[in-house]
């Protein structure tokens, strides 16, 4: 089973650039405290670099439903 990410957003998006708030959405994070969980890319990592003052990232093995 592969890795998961959570992103959760910690800072808002308002006044960063606009490539920044389109990685945001494209990580499906609209709002300040939202939560989304993705598989361990080099996709998603990427995406993680180009917003990393925007997310905080934690890493998990397994779901807990």
């Amino acid at each position: 089973m592969a890795k998961k990410l959570v992103i959760k957003q910690i800072k808002s998006g308002i006044g960063t650039l606009p490539k920044q708030r389109a990685t945001l959405r494209a990580l499906g994070l609209r709002k300040m405290s939202a939560e989304r969980i993705h598989d361990d890319t080099p996709v998603i990592r990427g995406m993680i670099d180009r917003v990393c003052h925007l997310v905080s990232v934690k890493e998990i093995d397994k779901i807990d439903k």
